[in-house]
């Protein structure tokens, strides 16, 4: 029978030989982790400020860019609405460096607590250098969504609710992450779209627009005429109430853009606030035929073949 008083004897002289550098241990491992707590605190309220100065100098930009257009705002609307996409992008944005940082802070720290326990970290850092490797090449596209991700959202180049084109899918941003941007387009349909997949980007919807309107009138319309109606009419139109505030500058005639199948086709140009353009082309086109009507300004009609494939039958 083995003698119980022994075996606690030489435990408690391997405890009594090993205090000093267990307590030594445990404090270091109270330091690894006080310094690893304070540094994730510090260094997500340096991300946080970061993030913030990006958005104010954004914002910055953005109001000395309408000052020098003299933009006619609309009290409190377009500003809160600026104000809160930014303050969303800085939250996002800050979110995301925090938990990496923090990844990366605590997993530092684990790695020196085992350190500390004697726990031998070469095979252990072997290994996950081969896991990294593997989940590096398994997940490649999904880091390229992340970053691409990323930089959509550090340089604002689309955000919830605007109207954007980015190749197959054309509509508005309903949500937006790190991954995927959710668009649905005019049919209703919602399109989940990969950021690493988006090549290029057209957003219909930052500092101003065009309302682009090509009105085919009749060939025997007299230009000088019906350009000088045309003007009139749009000068008529920017003044009203109803669509002042939308318009940013004094609407252009261009001029003539084509002649062709009985029709001479002028285009007007009106510059208006982003995402206003479709109903400001709407409602000049229903002005201009209006104004069309009274000053008896014919538009071009289809013409069509008498004879040969194609001809239209009458009767």
């Amino acid at each position: 029978m083995t003698d119980i008083p022994a075996q606690a004897g030489v435990i408690g002289e391997w405890f009594s030989s090993r205090s000093g550098e267990m307590v030594s241990s445990l404090i270091n491992v109270v330091i690894i982790l006080l310094v690893a707590i304070i540094a994730r605190a510090v260094l997500g309220r340096v991300i946080m400020r970061l993030a913030e100065r990006i958005v104010q100098s954004r914002q910055q930009l953005d109001r000395a860019a309408s000052n020098a257009r003299r933009k006619v705002a609309r009290p409190g609307t377009d500003e809160t609405a600026r104000v809160r996409r930014q303050q969303q992008r800085a939250q996002t944005i800050g979110s995301v460096l925090r938990s990496i940082a923090s990844f990366v802070i605590f997993g530092v720290a684990f790695m020196m607590i085992l350190g500390e326990f004697g726990i031998n970290l070469a095979p252990i850092l072997a290994s996950a250098g081969v896991v990294g490797l593997a989940i590096g090449f398994g997940a490649q596209s999904l880091v390229q969504d992340f970053i691409s991700g990323l930089f959509m959202m550090s340089e604002d180049q689309i955000g919830v609710g605007d109207v954007v084109d980015v190749g197959d899918a054309v509509g508005t941003v309903e949500e937006m992450t790190m991954r995927i941007t959710k668009i649905r387009d005019l049919d209703g349909n919602v399109w989940y779209v990969r950021n690493g997949e988006i090549r290029r980007v057209a957003n219909m919807n930052q500092d101003w627009a065009n309302a682009l309107i090509e009105i085919p009138l009749d060939y025997s319309v007299d230009l000088p005429r019906a350009k000088q109606v045309i003007e009139s009419g749009l000068e008529e139109f920017a003044t009203d109430p109803e669509f002042a505030a939308e318009i940013l500058d004094a609407p252009e005639v261009s001029g003539v853009t084509a002649i062709g199948n009985g029709a001479v086709t002028m285009r007007m140009i009106i510059k208006t606030r982003p995402g206003s353009q479709w109903a400001i082309g709407r409602a000049a086109r229903a002005h201009l035929k209006v104004r069309f009507d009274e000053e008896g300004i014919q538009v071009a009609v289809p013409m069509f073949p008498q004879s040969g494939a194609g001809a239209t039958k009458q009767g």
